[in-house]
């Protein structure tokens, strides 16, 4: 967003009287404007005013009994894999970035709502979703009825690559190419965005959590050694890379052996992890390589000056952007605080209403 974009006094028209009225401030009577970034592995809340002030995982636990939410976030994801399977059941209601259960993410929305705003707040708030670019419109649909009757007064949907961008302080308002690559838990975004729009965006549903996939079956292949997604995603954190390292790291790694059925300890090097997440980073790297081929040539040009901006929890993974650079001869940079830049630019999209509005879906 450009200089004198972010420069604006943010304000918010009441369009039936023509008033003008600050909002989402917290002010007694005023409605609060919530971004979501309602992700496969984790959902993010950005209030207008404060900033980010719920970041957890997007799990839920319910009671296998008669299907009552017990714990959510942290508290939920704690519980997995460790929960007794006749009493609660530990789901992640998102799916590759679309809902999967719709009953259990409207109850989770319900709950970072409230937690967000206060569970005894008379305002209803006004909501900003991102969304994957690829989505259908049934799937759209699902996140808005999953807002509105979660307590959102208002809901719009916003596309993720959109939101990473504005998230990342791009200058998406100017004339010129804009390229985010935005690696979530179960999806990749690839867009080319200028003047405030999608020109080019591709979706392809494989993200983190297909990385920590791929490192248990690799585990699982070559140690016979079977370990849940929680190590995996360890696993990923602490040696994971995207090429081969000099510096071979190791990392003890306990699961159960899939030939005696007992505990056993191992240990994991770095390059085997490179092996291991060799499939999906190609799918990957085919669909950055896809959104390049069809760029207009002229928004191509801006890109090759300008570079590619990783977003997301998968751009933390070790040399993923010389990996990319490589691939595509494109220079790539990792954002600042990538995790937080699809949430961060739900709340700025909201406050810059009326600049994106031709960008926005309401619902």
């Amino acid at each position: 967003m450009n200089v004198a974009l972010l420069e604006l006094e943010p304000e918010n028209v009441d369009r039936r009287s023509g008033a003008i009225a600050r909002v989402g401030w917290g002010e007694e009577g005023v409605a609060k404007q919530l971004g979501i970034d309602l992700g496969t592995a984790n959902v993010l809340v950005y209030v207008r005013g404060r900033g980010i002030v719920i970041n957890e995982p997007s799990v839920v636990a319910i009671s296998a009994k008669d299907g009552r939410v017990k714990a959510v976030g942290i508290e939920a994801r704690n519980m997995l894999g460790r929960e007794p399977r006749d009493t609660i059941e530990v789901v992640r209601p998102m799916r590759n970035g679309v809902i999967a259960d719709y009953v259990v993410t409207q109850e989770m929305l319900r709950y970072f709502i409230n937690k967000a705003v206060g569970r005894f707040s008379l305002i209803r708030p006004e909501v900003m979703i991102s969304v994957p670019a690829g989505v259908t419109s049934v799937e759209r649909r699902a996140v808005r009825d999953a807002a509105l009757n979660a307590g959102a007064r208002r809901a719009y949907l916003i596309a993720e690559p959109l939101a990473a961008a504005i998230g990342a302080r791009i200058p998406i308002a100017d004339p010129s190419g804009n390229m985010v690559i935005d690696i979530g838990g179960g999806t990749t975004e690839v867009a080319v965005i200028s003047l405030n729009g999608i020109v080019v965006a591709k979706s392809v549903r494989i993200g983190g959590n297909h990385l920590d996939d791929a490192i248990a079956a690799y585990v699982k292949r070559k140690h016979n050694l079977r370990i849940g997604e929680r190590t995996a995603e360890e696993i990923k954190i602490a040696i994971g890379s995207a090429l081969p390292v000099e510096d071979d790291l190791a990392m003890e790694v306990r699961g159960r052996d899939e030939l005696t059925g007992l505990p056993r300890t191992i240990q994991v090097r770095a390059n085997e992890v490179v092996e291991a997440i060799a499939e999906p980073l190609e799918a990957i790297l085919a669909t950055v390589r896809a959104v390049l081929e069809e760029t207009p040539p002229e928004l191509a040009s801006d890109i090759i000056d300008k570079g590619m901006v990783l977003t997301g929890g998968g751009a933390l993974l070790r040399n993923l952007d010389r990996l990319l650079t490589e691939v595509t001869g494109v220079p790539c940079f990792v954002a600042d605080d990538p995790m937080s830049c699809v949430a961060i630019g739900t709340g700025l999209a909201l406050e810059y209403f009326d600049v994106l509005r031709d960008s926005l879906e309401e619902l």
